[in-house]
């Protein structure tokens, strides 16, 4: 079986279980429609049925479905017996018989408070079986068993259910709030919450900046300022120094 088949099928049953309770195993309630077409089609009912919901499950009819197939002559004698394979559920009918389809109807009444989930290829059954709030259907499309989706109906009415819970009226939340005063006694209010009080700006962000020293400019010369070369002395010998000293004297004597 394909995933996605699986997986709607365990959606389905988790809705009817979450929200009309029903469990394990399930009753599965089948018509004569539904066998002959499991006969004309080969489809093994107790074997593949279980295995499409993945569950225990019980198969139940009525006296009122044998004795219409019993009535329709030889020629659905292999209905006759598929149908007899199954548990025989007491309808309520057993003076007066009712037609089949007449005879479900009347078991699923009640919002289906015996949580049945029904097996039939009738429309008009279906069509009755979908305006019953909580009542699954299980029908072969050609050799597949497929359960429908939750009716409209079943829908509206866990959708109210759940409005329901949710409201809480006013005489509700004052009747409330009075036993809540007689048992703990005056409702004591909560502390409320200290508001910081707006204090002054940072301390630090007064600080007065500091200005930057300006630099030049791209566009004036900076000129720099060369030291000085120093004067290197040069030193003299005492008897060079003496014979210069002769040398101007002889020279000044020369010129007088």
């Amino acid at each position: 079986m394909k995933i996605t088949r699986q997986r709607k099928v365990q959606k389905y049953l988790k809705f009817f279980k979450n929200h009309f309770g029903f469990r394990e195993p399930y009753q599965l309630l089948v018509d004569a429609t539904f066998c002959f077409t499991a006969l004309k089609e080969h489809v093994q009912i107790k074997e593949q049925l279980p295995k499409y919901l993945d569950a225990e499950v019980k198969f139940l009819t009525t006296p009122c479905i044998i004795l219409e197939v019993e009535s329709l002559g030889p020629s659905l004698y292999g209905v006759l017996q598929i149908v007899k394979q199954f548990g025989l559920h007491k309808c309520g009918h057993e003076k007066r018989p009712r037609p089949g389809s007449k005879c479900l109807k009347s078991m699923v009444k009640d919002n289906n408070k015996n949580r049945y989930i029904l097996l039939t290829q009738d429309g008009s059954l279906r069509e009755d079986a979908r305006q019953i709030p909580g009542t699954p259907i299980i029908y072969l499309h050609r050799k597949t068993p497929t359960m429908e989706r939750p009716s409209d109906m079943s829908s509206e009415v866990v959708n109210e259910e759940t409005t329901q819970k949710m409201d809480v009226s006013e005489f509700q939340k004052e009747r409330l709030k009075e036993l809540r005063e007689k048992i703990i006694g005056e409702t004591e209010k909560p502390p409320k919450k200290k508001r910081k009080k707006k204090g002054g700006p940072n301390p630090l962000s007064c600080l007065k900046k500091k200005k930057k020293p300006c630099g030049p400019r791209n566009n004036t010369k900076v000129i720099v300022e060369q030291p000085k070369k120093k004067r290197r002395r040069v030193k003299i010998a005492k008897h060079i120094r003496e014979h210069w000293a002769v040398l101007e004297k002889q020279q000044n004597v020369n010129l007088a």
